[in-house]
């Protein structure tokens, strides 16, 4: 009974433990991200995107742009406007976190719970890697690829090593 009390005590601290971490996105200026524009390499930043004129724009990339062109790029502008707070942040936490997550921690490296979601539950293991939504995801997707992938070649490994051991002891 003691035993009993005690895992269970133990998996409630574990998991209350795993639940109070906090993971913040850092705090981008808009006047500090900076985009190439057009084939030179040249660099412009994202608070300069919001406020460019489409004449600008075009003496930048080298290029006259069509009709439609030009009013995706006041529609991208717009919503570009509507992403830069008023202190010069940004506030659309897909772009800040594009901007901040190259080379991040959940880009690449082993992730056990995608591995084990693979190898352990299989296909649906992989399904359930694409439905779970947070930063790491893509690397979970990975992973549980991979796990799925080990799992097959150590089937294939194990019944090839049956049937061969069977077809050696049959007269």
């Amino acid at each position: 009974m003691r035993k009993v009390l005690f895992l269970g005590t133990a998996m409630l601290l574990f998991s209350a433990s795993f639940a109070i971490s906090n993971v913040e996105v850092p705090v981008l200026k808009a006047d500090q991200v900076f985009i190439p524009i057009g084939k030179t390499g040249q660099k412009i930043s994202y608070a300069q995107l919001a406020t460019i004129s489409m004449t600008d724009l075009q003496a930048l990339t080298g290029r006259k742009m069509s009709f439609i062109e030009r009013m995706n790029f006041r529609m991208a502008q717009s919503k570009i406007r509507k992403s830069i707070a008023t202190d010069g942040t940004i506030k659309n936490k897909k772009i800040a976190k594009f901007f901040t997550k190259k080379g991040g921690a959940g880009d690449s490296g082993f992730h056990l719970g995608g591995f084990a979601l693979g190898f352990f539950v299989g296909l649906i293991g992989v399904l359930i890697a694409y439905l779970l939504n947070d930063d790491y995801k893509q690397n979970r997707i990975k992973w549980a690829w991979i796990g799925f992938g080990v799992f097959v070649v150590l089937w294939i490994i194990l019944v090839v090593a049956v049937f061969s051991a069977a077809a050696s002891t049959v007269p």
